[in-house]
C-alpha cells in the first residue's frame, strides 16, 4: 500500500468536520508553497536581469519572439 493510500485511509477515518479542516489546511499549505516557489523564481529572474543575463524587451518583441519559436520546426520534426 502506498503512502498516499495510507494517508487517504487515515483521513477517511476522521469525522467529516476534521476531513474538511484537513482539506482546508492542505489547500492553504499548497497555496503558500506555490507563492514561495513564485517568489524564488521572481528573485532568480531579477538577479539574472541585474547581472545582465536577460535583456529588456517590449511586449511586441516578446510576442514576436514567441511566435517565431512556436513556428520553428522542432528537432523531432526534422
Amino acid at each position: 500500500m502506498s503512502n498516499l493510500d495510507k494517508v487517504l485511509d487515515a483521513a477517511m477515518e476522521l469525522p467529516l468536520e476534521q476531513q474538511e479542516m484537513l482539506m482546508q489546511i492542505l489547500k492553504n499549505r499548497i497555496v503558500e508553497s506555490r507563492r514561495s516557489e513564485i517568489a524564488r523564481d521572481a528573485a532568480a529572474s531579477i538577479a539574472e536581469f541585474q547581472a545582465g543575463k536577460l535583456k529588456a524587451t517590449t511586449a511586441a518583441e516578446a510576442i514576436q519572439e514567441l511566435r517565431e519559436y512556436l513556428n520553428k520546426p522542432s528537432e523531432a520534426d526534422v
